[in-house]
């Protein structure tokens, strides 16, 4: 009776144990540093008022003029952001094309103004907190444990995984794929990195496809809701998500994803957090229709985003 009893005692703390690790890793919050929201200077309805002329890195001795805003697009005189809607391989895809007067309006944000684990909160509401234009989600940084994280010039997590494709963000605005084992974190910040988003893989290099037909991230179905950023050339940007999952949209497979955005003129471009992550949003409203099933159409909460604001 007494060896059962261990026996039961010890199965026990096994299952609790176990609980408690699958709970630590997806589930319970760690915040290791607080980030206070970006608020900048201003926001979209107000970026008349020479506001974003205080912004560090941006111009000076102009201010943003009222914007004209429609719901396909935004221009300030500062920020240009024209929105398409378009349908191929049986999905339809959003493209936002994206101008800038200066690389200090395109940022990165991190939910809730923390870096942790679990902390996730919806594209749209990290979005809305930082007073962004445009949004699209990141790398979900929190999903992992290894991978450079650097959001604005602050880097939060230096250790390399192994043959993992990089994208580097640059104080001018520049792109540059890296991988992380052949450059540290902290020398890419010092030669002026602002942002490293680590999930990958890369799509164009060099204005020429750099995934095949085969490859995928990871485990995923070959069609799935997408995101990707890619550079066209200074300061012009694009930001791209592809619904999935659906009757109305069956996903891009990557290498649908690499000559999408290879057609819309993009010199690099770098594939990011997909699935029901992918989420755009602009001028307050989700553009597309996000979902992780294909049952219900709903947001899923992430770690990080990347967007255009002030």
């Amino acid at each position: 009776m007494k060896k059962h009893l261990w026996g039961m005692l010890y199965g026990l703390f096994l299952t609790a144990f176990s609980v408690y690790v699958l709970l630590d890793t997806f589930v319970i919050e760690r915040v290791y540093t607080r980030v206070p929201p970006d608020n900048g200077n201003g926001n979209a309805s107000d970026m008349g008022n020479g506001a974003a002329d205080q912004d560090s890195g941006a111009p000076t001795g102009q201010s943003a003029s009222l914007p004209v805003q429609t719901a396909t697009s935004y221009t300030d005189g500062k920020i240009s952001v024209t929105i398409t809607e378009y349908r191929e391989n049986g999905t339809t895809i959003y493209a936002a094309d994206v101008h800038l007067s200066s690389p200090a309006y395109l940022k990165t944000a991190l939910a809730s103004g923390a870096y942790g684990r679990n902390v996730t909160e919806n594209t749209s509401e990290i979005a809305a907190e930082n007073n962004a234009i445009l949004a699209i989600n990141g790398d979900y940084y929190g999903s992992r444990e290894n991978g450079y994280v650097l959001r604005n010039g602050v880097l939060y997590r230096s250790t390399a995984s192994d043959n993992q494709e990089d994208l580097v963000i640059y104080a001018d605005g520049s792109f540059e794929i890296i991988t992380e084992t052949d450059i540290s974190a902290e020398q890419l910040l010092a030669d002026g990195a602002q942002q490293i988003l680590c999930f990958g893989p890369a799509l164009v290099i060099g204005g020429e496809l750099s995934v095949t037909e085969e490859e995928e991230v990871g485990k995923a179905k070959t069609s799935n809701p997408r995101t990707a950023i890619g550079i066209i050339d200074a300061l012009h940007y694009v930001f791209v998500v592809s619904d999935g999952r659906t009757s109305e949209s069956e996903g891009l497979s990557l290498y649908e994803l690499a000559a999408f955005m290879q057609s819309l003129g993009a010199d690099i471009a770098y594939n990011l957090d997909g699935g029901g992550s992918s989420t755009m949003y602009f001028n307050g409203e989700v553009v597309n229709n996000p979902t992780t099933n294909g049952r219900s159409i709903k947001e899923r909460s992430v770690s990080d985003i990347v967007y255009i604001g002030y």
